[in-house]
């Protein structure tokens, strides 16, 4: 029976690192909705401006500038 665990446990974690790239995609897709939002005063405050925001919104969803 122990082998059998170990099987499961085996097929369970490609699902799971998949799971976590499609939450990190749809964190993104958030985060740069949330950035289009905010107004130009706030995009200052944080050393942005709108042509960063308009750069970033149209990037793909699998580009993470965060994760090299």
């Amino acid at each position: 029976m122990k082998g059998q665990t170990d099987v499961v446990l085996m097929a369970k974690w490609p699902l799971s690192g998949l799971l976590h790239t499609i939450s990190r995609w749809q964190a993104l897709h958030r985060e740069r909705q949330m950035l289009a939002a905010m107004s130009d005063d706030a995009l200052k405050d944080i050393g942005l401006n709108r042509i960063d925001v308009e750069q970033e919104i149209h990037r793909h969803f699998w580009e993470d500038p965060l994760r090299k």
